[in-house]
């Protein structure tokens, strides 16, 4: 792995906020809302399950399926590392062992979907993005690759976690993070310097500004303004390529911002926009309907043969 990621330079479960157990807590109460009806039949006996990866990818949310598992009165032992690739076995079992998961029956089996649900997504969304930043690397592009705030509401945090362990850049993770003025803000303000010298008058010097803009014209009228980031927004991939060249050429010496292409940007396109006079690079297509890791969990029926 490439040391420009994230998860090299220390444990990413540090970066979560002091509520994200809680979450965890609304999942699994969204999953037994009343009767556990199955979880009378199975009992408290305690037992050994194994976290099999039935398909290759990175494996992600190690802290969210532990703290699964930790709130069904289960403890977890990993096999595998946080960000680390996982491999289709080439011992013909089609399965990697992953984890294992040891406690009451009844806890395996009540975190076991909401488990495999999160390490799915999560690990989904940090091979697309590991994948996506490689190839981009092995392209010679120097720059970051974001995600977006196209995420799914309840579980962001989760999604932007994939992200950081795929190696790609969250982008904001909410309204509150950056001034993003779009289209609409700019129609709605009436002009896009005005919309800036309002958004800097409240934002102050903590937060950037960042201005969506759809043409060369837009976007040096917002670098005038004092934007800190200049999005070309569904430009063509050699329109992205003149309008880059020239922004850094005309303001070279006297404003210093950020140029980002976004819009509509896919594995199969993003090169065609790829090039060193653009700093940042985001796309949904790394958290949105993105492929998942497949996972399984099986309790060991060997174990429960010799207790019995």
């Amino acid at each position: 792995m490439h040391k420009d990621q994230p998860i090299h330079h220390g444990s990413l479960e540090h970066l979560l906020p002091p509520s994200w157990k809680s979450q965890i807590t609304a999942w699994l109460a969204e999953d037994t809302p009343s009767y556990d009806y199955a979880g009378f039949v199975v009992g408290e006996a305690p037992r050994t399950a194994t976290l099999w990866a039935k398909s290759a990818g990175i494996v992600a949310g190690i802290p969210f399926f532990t703290e699964i598992f930790a709130q069904c009165g289960c403890a977890v032992e990993w096999h595998a590392k946080e960000g680390s690739y996982i491999d289709r076995p080439k011992d013909g079992s089609g399965k990697t062992k992953v984890a294992t998961v040891t406690g009451p029956v009844r806890g395996l089996l009540l975190g076991e979907r909401v488990g495999l649900n999160l390490l799915a997504r999560c690990s989904g969304i940090a091979t697309v993005s590991r994948d996506m930043l490689l190839s981009l690397r092995s392209a010679g592009y120097e720059g970051i690759l974001a995600g977006t705030r196209k995420t799914t509401p309840g579980f962001r945090l989760v999604e932007k976690y994939g992200m950081l362990v795929g190696g790609a850049d969250t982008h904001r993770m909410d309204l509150s993070s950056m001034i993003m003025l779009k289209d609409n803000h700019v129609w709605s303000r009436g002009s896009i310097t005005e919309a800036v010298q309002a958004a800097k008058m409240v934002g102050g010097f903590a937060l950037k500004v960042e201005v969506e803009v759809q043409n060369e014209e837009e976007a040096n009228e917002a670098v005038a303004a004092g934007a800190d980031i200049v999005m070309l927004d569904n430009f063509t991939g050699e329109g992205v390529k003149i309008a880059a060249k020239n922004l850094r050429e005309k303001w070279k010496g006297q404003r210093q911002f950020l140029i980002e292409v976004s819009g509509g940007l896919r594995e199969d396109n993003v090169f065609d926009y790829a090039n060193n006079d653009i700093d940042i690079i985001s796309t949904s297509s790394i958290h949105q309907g993105t492929p998942h890791v497949d996972f399984s969990l099986k309790i060991d029926q060997d174990k429960i043969k010799k207790s019995s």
